[in-house]
């Protein structure tokens, strides 16, 4: 399976900068993957060890919109959580710091 269907894009946001310092990456995975899957794309994509792994579906989100203002509801989406062995570490969340 490829690697790129199944990692979909890395969650950045102001909570998993934090968790990245303590070795938690978070990114947004394919939704009919399961645990092995995912550990094993990430593994190899990133040459890094996981140690260990949290899913969760996140609810799609309803707006409203048209003329009528009708809700409308997003898709759902699956996000996936890893801990790394320590001392490892994924460069994607790597966020520079000015020194001003």
């Amino acid at each position: 399976m490829d690697v790129s269907y199944i990692i979909k894009r890395p969650i950045i946001s102001e909570k998993s900068t934090q968790d990245a310092a303590k070795g938690r990456f978070t990114f947004e995975v394919a939704l009919l993957v399961n645990k092995p899957i995912i550990k094993k794309a990430i593994e190899d994509a990133f040459k890094v060890k996981v140690i260990s792994l949290t899913t969760r579906i996140m609810k799609g989100k309803t707006k409203r919109a048209g003329i009528r203002r009708t809700e409308v509801l997003g898709s759902s989406w699956k996000k996936a959580t890893v801990q790394l062995a320590k001392d490892q570490k994924i460069d994607l969340f790597e966020v520079t710091q000015s020194q001003s």
